[in-house]
Protein backbone atom coordinates (compact mmCIF):
# COMPACT_ATOMS: atom_id res chain seq x y z
CA UNK A 1 0.00 0.00 0.00
CA UNK A 2 1.44 3.31 -0.82
CA UNK A 3 1.57 5.67 1.86
CA UNK A 4 -0.16 8.91 2.27
CA UNK A 5 2.26 12.34 0.58
CA UNK A 6 2.45 14.44 4.00
CA UNK A 7 3.41 16.97 1.86
CA UNK A 8 0.13 17.37 0.15
CA UNK A 9 -1.84 17.40 3.43
CA UNK A 10 0.34 19.83 5.09
CA UNK A 11 -0.03 21.75 1.60
CA UNK A 12 -3.40 21.86 2.15
CA UNK A 13 -2.80 23.66 5.58
CA UNK A 14 -0.81 26.05 3.33
CA UNK A 15 -3.48 26.70 0.67
CA UNK A 16 -5.95 27.62 3.30
CA UNK A 17 -3.94 29.60 5.26
CA UNK A 18 -2.96 31.49 2.50
CA UNK A 19 -6.85 31.53 0.92
CA UNK A 20 -7.79 33.39 4.96
CA UNK A 21 -4.73 35.97 4.46
CA UNK A 22 -6.10 36.98 0.97
CA UNK A 23 -9.57 37.03 1.60
CA UNK A 24 -8.46 38.92 5.39
CA UNK A 25 -6.84 41.36 2.94
CA UNK A 26 -9.80 41.82 1.25
CA UNK A 27 -11.84 42.17 4.23
CA UNK A 28 -9.29 45.15 5.47
CA UNK A 29 -9.24 47.07 1.78
CA UNK A 30 -13.28 46.85 2.09
CA UNK A 31 -13.29 48.19 5.62
CA UNK A 32 -10.67 50.84 4.57
CA UNK A 33 -13.23 51.54 1.53
CA UNK A 34 -15.97 51.86 3.98
CA UNK A 35 -14.34 53.97 6.61
CA UNK A 36 -13.05 56.44 3.76
CA UNK A 37 -16.64 56.46 1.89
CA UNK A 38 -16.81 60.06 3.62
CA UNK A 39 -13.48 61.13 2.73
CA UNK A 40 -12.78 64.23 0.21
CA UNK A 41 -11.09 63.00 -2.58
CA UNK A 42 -10.33 59.55 -1.70
CA UNK A 43 -10.01 56.44 -4.40
CA UNK A 44 -11.54 53.50 -3.77
CA UNK A 45 -9.07 50.26 -3.24
CA UNK A 46 -9.67 46.99 -4.80
CA UNK A 47 -7.92 44.08 -3.91
CA UNK A 48 -6.41 41.67 -6.27
CA UNK A 49 -5.55 38.00 -6.50
CA UNK A 50 -2.92 36.05 -7.89
CA UNK A 51 -2.79 32.57 -7.79
CA UNK A 52 0.80 31.10 -6.35
CA UNK A 53 2.23 27.91 -7.27
CA UNK A 54 4.09 25.80 -4.28
CA UNK A 55 6.27 24.19 -7.07
CA UNK A 56 6.72 20.58 -9.56
CA UNK A 57 5.65 17.14 -8.38
CA UNK A 58 6.11 14.40 -10.91
CA UNK A 59 4.78 15.70 -14.74
CA UNK A 60 2.39 18.16 -13.21
CA UNK A 61 2.24 21.05 -10.83
CA UNK A 62 1.43 20.99 -6.96
CA UNK A 63 -1.53 23.02 -5.77
CA UNK A 64 -0.06 26.25 -3.95
CA UNK A 65 -2.13 29.59 -2.96
CA UNK A 66 -3.57 32.64 -3.42
CA UNK A 67 -2.11 35.91 -3.06
CA UNK A 68 -3.66 39.57 -2.48
CA UNK A 69 -2.58 42.95 -3.61
CA UNK A 70 -3.95 46.07 -2.89
CA UNK A 71 -4.65 48.51 -6.05
CA UNK A 72 -6.49 52.25 -5.25
CA UNK A 73 -7.99 53.42 -8.88
CA UNK A 74 -5.83 56.93 -8.44
CA UNK A 75 -7.67 57.85 -12.25
CA UNK A 76 -11.03 57.73 -11.16
CA UNK A 77 -13.13 60.17 -11.09
CA UNK A 78 -15.41 61.06 -7.63
CA UNK A 79 -18.24 63.34 -7.80
CA UNK A 80 -18.24 66.90 -7.53
CA UNK A 81 -20.10 68.30 -4.66
CA UNK A 82 -20.74 72.21 -4.12
CA UNK A 83 -19.43 73.82 -0.98
CA UNK A 84 -19.76 77.53 -0.24
CA UNK A 85 -15.95 78.42 0.29
CA UNK A 86 -13.99 80.03 -2.37
CA UNK A 87 -10.98 77.88 -1.52
CA UNK A 88 -12.72 74.74 -1.59
CA UNK A 89 -11.42 73.34 -5.67
CA UNK A 90 -11.17 69.98 -7.05
CA UNK A 91 -9.87 68.57 -10.26
CA UNK A 92 -12.48 67.41 -12.89
CA UNK A 93 -9.88 65.26 -15.08
CA UNK A 94 -6.34 64.41 -14.94
CA UNK A 95 -4.00 65.76 -12.39
CA UNK A 96 -2.82 66.39 -8.52
CA UNK A 97 -2.42 69.06 -6.12
CA UNK A 98 0.99 69.75 -5.35
CA UNK A 99 1.28 69.72 -1.07
CA UNK A 100 4.40 69.76 1.15
CA UNK A 101 4.24 68.34 4.84
CA UNK A 102 5.92 70.26 7.67
CA UNK A 103 8.85 68.70 6.47
CA UNK A 104 9.01 70.26 3.02
CA UNK A 105 8.29 66.75 1.57
CA UNK A 106 6.25 67.06 -1.95
CA UNK A 107 3.10 65.07 -2.22
CA UNK A 108 0.18 64.79 -4.40
CA UNK A 109 -3.33 64.72 -3.03
CA UNK A 110 -7.01 65.43 -4.80
CA UNK A 111 -7.93 66.58 -1.39
CA UNK A 112 -9.00 69.98 -1.96
CA UNK A 113 -10.48 71.30 1.57
CA UNK A 114 -7.84 74.04 1.30
CA UNK A 115 -8.70 76.67 4.24
CA UNK A 116 -5.92 79.53 5.21
CA UNK A 117 -3.83 78.82 8.42
CA UNK A 118 -2.46 81.38 10.81
CA UNK A 119 0.69 82.52 8.51
CA UNK A 120 -2.07 82.59 5.48
CA UNK A 121 -1.37 79.48 3.68
CA UNK A 122 -3.81 77.57 2.49
CA UNK A 123 -3.63 73.92 4.12
CA UNK A 124 -6.37 71.27 3.74
CA UNK A 125 -7.67 69.11 6.31
CA UNK A 126 -4.10 66.77 6.73
CA UNK A 127 -2.20 70.06 7.08
CA UNK A 128 -0.70 69.69 3.69
CA UNK A 129 -0.10 72.77 2.17
CA UNK A 130 -1.26 74.10 -1.25
CA UNK A 131 1.70 74.69 -3.52
CA UNK A 132 1.48 77.32 -6.59
CA UNK A 133 3.31 80.01 -8.56
CA UNK A 134 3.40 83.51 -8.09
CA UNK A 135 2.16 85.10 -11.18
CA UNK A 136 4.88 86.42 -13.64
CA UNK A 137 7.16 84.05 -11.89
CA UNK A 138 9.83 80.90 -13.71
CA UNK A 139 6.99 78.15 -14.19
CA UNK A 140 3.61 79.96 -14.02
CA UNK A 141 3.41 79.16 -17.73
CA UNK A 142 5.19 76.29 -18.18
CA UNK A 143 4.75 71.90 -17.82
CA UNK A 144 7.97 70.50 -16.98
CA UNK A 145 10.10 68.51 -14.08
CA UNK A 146 12.01 71.24 -13.69
CA UNK A 147 9.03 73.90 -12.81
CA UNK A 148 8.79 71.93 -9.51
CA UNK A 149 11.08 74.21 -8.06
CA UNK A 150 9.63 77.11 -8.61
CA UNK A 151 6.34 76.46 -6.73
CA UNK A 152 6.02 78.25 -3.42
CA UNK A 153 3.39 78.51 -0.87
CA UNK A 154 0.34 80.12 -1.78
CA UNK A 155 -0.39 82.33 0.74
CA UNK A 156 -3.66 84.98 1.18
CA UNK A 157 -2.45 87.76 2.47
CA UNK A 158 -5.38 89.09 4.75
CA UNK A 159 -3.01 91.54 6.43
CA UNK A 160 -1.52 93.49 3.65
CA UNK A 161 -2.91 96.26 1.32
CA UNK A 162 -2.61 96.06 -2.65
CA UNK A 163 -2.32 98.74 -5.26
CA UNK A 164 -0.75 98.31 -9.12
CA UNK A 165 0.34 100.83 -11.24
CA UNK A 166 -1.59 101.83 -14.65
CA UNK A 167 -0.13 99.98 -17.68
CA UNK A 168 -2.98 99.78 -20.55
CA UNK A 169 -6.13 101.79 -20.60
CA UNK A 170 -9.16 102.84 -23.27
CA UNK A 171 -10.13 106.15 -24.05
CA UNK A 172 -12.99 106.67 -26.85
CA UNK A 173 -13.94 110.43 -27.69
CA UNK A 174 -15.40 112.30 -30.59
CA UNK A 175 -13.73 115.38 -32.42
CA UNK A 176 -15.91 117.58 -33.84
CA UNK A 177 -15.47 117.79 -37.34
CA UNK A 178 -16.20 121.59 -37.40
CA UNK A 179 -13.67 122.99 -35.17
CA UNK A 180 -11.29 125.20 -36.02
CA UNK A 181 -7.52 125.27 -37.00
CA UNK A 182 -4.98 125.88 -34.44
CA UNK A 183 -2.48 127.71 -35.44
CA UNK A 184 1.01 126.03 -35.32
CA UNK A 185 2.35 128.56 -32.07
CA UNK A 186 -0.59 127.84 -30.21
CA UNK A 187 -0.91 124.26 -30.20
CA UNK A 188 -1.22 122.86 -26.84
CA UNK A 189 2.50 121.07 -27.45
CA UNK A 190 4.00 124.78 -27.49
CA UNK A 191 3.45 125.46 -23.27
CA UNK A 192 2.60 129.00 -23.63
CA UNK A 193 0.31 131.21 -21.60
CA UNK A 194 -1.46 131.58 -25.85
CA UNK A 195 -2.60 128.11 -26.00
CA UNK A 196 -5.67 127.05 -27.71
CA UNK A 197 -6.76 123.79 -28.24
CA UNK A 198 -10.50 122.29 -29.53
CA UNK A 199 -11.48 119.77 -26.79
CA UNK A 200 -9.90 118.85 -22.76
CA UNK A 201 -10.55 115.47 -21.02
CA UNK A 202 -8.41 114.54 -17.44
CA UNK A 203 -7.67 110.82 -17.06
CA UNK A 204 -6.61 109.92 -13.63
CA UNK A 205 -3.76 106.74 -13.19
CA UNK A 206 -1.71 105.22 -10.44
CA UNK A 207 1.96 104.93 -9.96
CA UNK A 208 4.11 102.71 -8.62
CA UNK A 209 2.68 103.14 -4.67
CA UNK A 210 -0.95 103.24 -5.85
CA UNK A 211 -1.38 107.22 -6.14
CA UNK A 212 -3.53 108.46 -8.13
CA UNK A 213 -2.13 110.80 -10.66
CA UNK A 214 -4.48 112.73 -12.93
CA UNK A 215 -3.02 113.89 -16.51
CA UNK A 216 -4.93 116.78 -18.71
CA UNK A 217 -5.47 115.59 -22.22
CA UNK A 218 -6.00 118.19 -24.86
CA UNK A 219 -6.94 117.47 -28.82
CA UNK A 220 -6.06 120.41 -31.01
CA UNK A 221 -7.29 120.63 -34.83
CA UNK A 222 -3.93 121.25 -37.00
CA UNK A 223 -5.55 120.55 -40.05
CA UNK A 224 -8.55 118.80 -42.26
CA UNK A 225 -8.91 115.47 -40.59
CA UNK A 226 -5.95 116.03 -38.31
CA UNK A 227 -5.81 116.54 -34.33
CA UNK A 228 -2.92 116.64 -31.86
CA UNK A 229 -3.41 115.05 -28.82
CA UNK A 230 -1.06 116.43 -25.51
CA UNK A 231 -0.71 115.21 -22.06
CA UNK A 232 0.31 117.25 -19.41
CA UNK A 233 0.65 116.10 -15.14
CA UNK A 234 -2.45 118.37 -13.72
CA UNK A 235 -0.03 118.89 -10.85
CA UNK A 236 2.49 121.07 -12.91
CA UNK A 237 -0.17 123.53 -13.62
CA UNK A 238 0.69 126.64 -11.65
CA UNK A 239 -2.33 127.74 -12.17
CA UNK A 240 -4.93 125.84 -13.41
CA UNK A 241 -3.48 125.78 -16.84
CA UNK A 242 -0.99 126.95 -19.32
CA UNK A 243 1.72 127.50 -19.11
CA UNK A 244 2.29 123.79 -16.90
CA UNK A 245 5.39 123.93 -14.80
CA UNK A 246 6.90 120.87 -17.34
CA UNK A 247 6.86 120.15 -20.89
CA UNK A 248 4.43 117.89 -21.90
CA UNK A 249 4.79 114.13 -21.32
CA UNK A 250 3.55 113.17 -24.83
CA UNK A 251 2.39 114.23 -27.85
CA UNK A 252 0.91 112.63 -30.90
CA UNK A 253 -0.96 113.10 -34.27
CA UNK A 254 -4.25 111.74 -34.90
CA UNK A 255 -5.57 111.40 -38.12
CA UNK A 256 -9.00 110.22 -39.22
CA UNK A 257 -10.84 109.00 -42.55
CA UNK A 258 -12.86 111.58 -44.05
CA UNK A 259 -15.43 109.37 -45.36
CA UNK A 260 -16.20 107.83 -42.31
CA UNK A 261 -14.28 109.75 -39.17
CA UNK A 262 -12.96 106.78 -37.92
CA UNK A 263 -9.59 106.81 -36.70
CA UNK A 264 -6.39 105.88 -39.02
CA UNK A 265 -3.44 106.60 -37.60
CA UNK A 266 -2.50 107.59 -33.79
CA UNK A 267 -3.38 104.81 -31.48
CA UNK A 268 -2.24 103.63 -29.29
CA UNK A 269 -0.67 106.69 -27.07
CA UNK A 270 1.77 105.83 -25.06
CA UNK A 271 3.19 108.17 -22.16
CA UNK A 272 4.55 107.44 -18.41
CA UNK A 273 3.16 107.87 -15.17
CA UNK A 274 5.57 110.15 -12.80
CA UNK A 275 7.12 107.25 -10.69
CA UNK A 276 4.59 105.27 -12.72
CA UNK A 277 4.95 102.63 -15.12
CA UNK A 278 4.50 103.23 -19.01
CA UNK A 279 0.93 103.41 -20.17
CA UNK A 280 -0.51 102.40 -23.39
CA UNK A 281 -3.88 104.35 -24.11
CA UNK A 282 -6.21 102.25 -26.63
CA UNK A 283 -7.57 105.04 -29.36
CA UNK A 284 -8.83 103.36 -31.88
CA UNK A 285 -12.68 103.96 -31.13
CA UNK A 286 -12.08 107.74 -31.27
CA UNK A 287 -13.67 109.11 -34.18
CA UNK A 288 -13.97 112.99 -35.88
CA UNK A 289 -17.27 113.37 -36.55
CA UNK A 290 -19.97 116.72 -37.29
CA UNK A 291 -21.10 116.20 -33.19
CA UNK A 292 -19.52 118.47 -30.12
CA UNK A 293 -16.64 117.11 -28.08
CA UNK A 294 -17.96 113.75 -26.05
CA UNK A 295 -16.05 111.41 -23.96
CA UNK A 296 -17.59 107.90 -24.67
CA UNK A 297 -15.65 105.74 -22.89
CA UNK A 298 -12.39 106.20 -20.40
CA UNK A 299 -11.20 102.99 -18.63
CA UNK A 300 -7.54 102.44 -16.66
CA UNK A 301 -6.25 99.52 -15.12
CA UNK A 302 -4.55 99.80 -11.59
CA UNK A 303 -5.56 101.02 -8.58
CA UNK A 304 -4.99 102.59 -5.33
CA UNK A 305 -4.34 100.98 -2.02
CA UNK A 306 -7.13 98.65 -1.03
CA UNK A 307 -7.59 95.46 1.30
CA UNK A 308 -8.62 91.85 0.05
CA UNK A 309 -12.26 91.57 0.08
CA UNK A 310 -12.14 87.49 -0.87
CA UNK A 311 -10.45 85.39 -3.59
CA UNK A 312 -11.73 83.95 -6.70
CA UNK A 313 -9.74 80.52 -8.32
CA UNK A 314 -10.44 80.40 -12.14
CA UNK A 315 -10.48 76.99 -13.62
CA UNK A 316 -7.42 77.44 -14.90
CA UNK A 317 -5.87 77.66 -12.00
CA UNK A 318 -5.30 81.25 -11.40
CA UNK A 319 -5.91 82.27 -8.02
CA UNK A 320 -7.00 86.09 -7.81
CA UNK A 321 -7.48 88.49 -4.78
CA UNK A 322 -10.64 91.08 -5.22
CA UNK A 323 -9.94 94.14 -3.48
CA UNK A 324 -12.34 96.43 -1.39
CA UNK A 325 -12.79 99.07 -4.66
CA UNK A 326 -13.36 96.50 -7.30
CA UNK A 327 -9.75 95.71 -8.52
CA UNK A 328 -8.70 92.21 -9.68
CA UNK A 329 -5.01 91.12 -8.35
CA UNK A 330 -4.49 87.70 -10.29
CA UNK A 331 -1.74 86.51 -7.64
CA UNK A 332 -0.54 82.67 -8.23
CA UNK A 333 -1.61 79.94 -10.54
CA UNK A 334 -2.13 76.93 -8.94
CA UNK A 335 -0.05 74.31 -10.80
CA UNK A 336 -1.17 70.80 -11.43
CA UNK A 337 1.12 67.57 -11.67
CA UNK A 338 0.91 64.13 -12.37
CA UNK A 339 3.01 60.87 -12.85
CA UNK A 340 3.59 58.82 -16.02
CA UNK A 341 2.35 55.63 -13.75
CA UNK A 342 -0.62 56.91 -10.94
CA UNK A 343 -1.38 53.73 -10.09
CA UNK A 344 1.94 53.21 -9.04
CA UNK A 345 2.20 55.86 -6.42
CA UNK A 346 3.05 55.53 -2.61
CA UNK A 347 -0.12 55.90 -0.49
CA UNK A 348 0.41 58.15 2.66
CA UNK A 349 -1.62 59.42 5.42
CA UNK A 350 -3.67 62.43 4.83
CA UNK A 351 -5.15 60.88 1.52
CA UNK A 352 -1.74 62.14 -0.28
CA UNK A 353 0.44 60.39 -2.50
CA UNK A 354 4.23 59.89 -2.69
CA UNK A 355 6.53 59.35 -6.22
CA UNK A 356 8.54 56.44 -6.22
CA UNK A 357 10.72 54.78 -8.78
CA UNK A 358 7.85 52.57 -9.64
CA UNK A 359 5.56 55.83 -10.81
CA UNK A 360 7.85 57.78 -12.37
CA UNK A 361 8.94 61.69 -11.31
CA UNK A 362 6.45 64.70 -11.09
CA UNK A 363 6.21 66.79 -13.76
CA UNK A 364 3.84 70.08 -13.19
CA UNK A 365 1.80 71.98 -15.83
CA UNK A 366 -1.24 74.85 -16.40
CA UNK A 367 -4.73 73.55 -15.89
CA UNK A 368 -7.32 72.77 -18.81
CA UNK A 369 -3.65 72.67 -20.66
CA UNK A 370 -1.78 69.29 -21.98
CA UNK A 371 -3.93 67.05 -20.85
CA UNK A 372 -4.43 68.26 -17.81
CA UNK A 373 -7.74 68.65 -16.19
CA UNK A 374 -9.60 71.84 -14.99
CA UNK A 375 -10.19 73.08 -11.63
CA UNK A 376 -13.71 73.56 -10.01
CA UNK A 377 -13.69 76.29 -7.41
CA UNK A 378 -16.19 75.88 -4.52
CA UNK A 379 -16.37 72.09 -4.87
CA UNK A 380 -15.27 69.15 -3.23
CA UNK A 381 -14.53 66.12 -5.29
CA UNK A 382 -15.88 63.15 -3.30
CA UNK A 383 -14.66 60.04 -2.20
CA UNK A 384 -15.46 57.15 -5.26
CA UNK A 385 -16.75 54.22 -2.64
CA UNK A 386 -20.23 52.96 -3.66
CA UNK A 387 -20.85 51.78 0.28
CA UNK A 388 -23.65 49.36 -1.79
CA UNK A 389 -20.54 47.61 -3.69
CA UNK A 390 -18.65 47.73 -0.80
CA UNK A 391 -21.03 45.73 1.28
CA UNK A 392 -21.79 43.22 -1.02
CA UNK A 393 -17.83 42.82 -1.89
CA UNK A 394 -17.59 42.02 2.36
CA UNK A 395 -20.78 39.63 2.08
CA UNK A 396 -18.62 37.70 -0.53
CA UNK A 397 -14.97 37.82 1.58
CA UNK A 398 -16.59 36.71 4.40
CA UNK A 399 -17.83 33.65 3.05
CA UNK A 400 -14.76 32.82 0.97
CA UNK A 401 -12.96 33.02 4.72
CA UNK A 402 -15.23 30.96 5.98
CA UNK A 403 -14.50 28.53 3.56
CA UNK A 404 -11.15 28.79 3.94
CA UNK A 405 -11.26 27.97 7.44
CA UNK A 406 -13.25 24.91 6.55
CA UNK A 407 -10.59 23.44 4.29
CA UNK A 408 -8.36 24.40 7.23
CA UNK A 409 -10.69 22.09 9.13
CA UNK A 410 -10.49 19.36 6.55
CA UNK A 411 -6.72 19.53 6.73
CA UNK A 412 -6.50 19.18 10.73
CA UNK A 413 -9.14 15.90 10.26
CA UNK A 414 -6.63 14.46 7.71
CA UNK A 415 -3.88 15.17 9.85
CA UNK A 416 -5.12 13.61 13.13
CA UNK A 417 -6.38 10.57 11.23
CA UNK A 418 -2.53 10.28 9.97
CA UNK A 419 -1.20 10.61 13.47
CA UNK A 420 -3.89 8.06 14.42
CA UNK A 421 -2.63 5.43 12.11
CA UNK A 422 -0.67 2.60 13.68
Amino acid sequence: MRGVPMSSTFGLFNTSIMGMSAQASALADISENIANSGTTGYKRASTQFLTVLSGYQGSGQSGGGVEARTRFDIAQQGAMMSTGSATDIAIHGNGFFVVNDESGSTLLTRAGSFVPDAKGRLVNGAGYVLMGFPIGSAGSSSTSNSALANMEPVVIHNDQLFSKPTTSGTLAANLPAGAAIVAAANLPSTNSASTIYSAKTSLTTYDNLGAPVTFDIYFAKTADNTFEMTAYNSADAASGGFPYQNPALATQTLTFDPANGSLTAGSPFTFTVPNGAAVTLDLSETTQLGAPFAVNNVTVNGNAPSAISHVEIASNGTLSYLLDDGEVVPAYMIGLANVDAPTKLTNCSGNAYAVNGDSGPIFVGTPTIGGFGHIQASTLEASTVDLATELSSMIIAQRSYTANTQSFQVASEILQVLNNLK
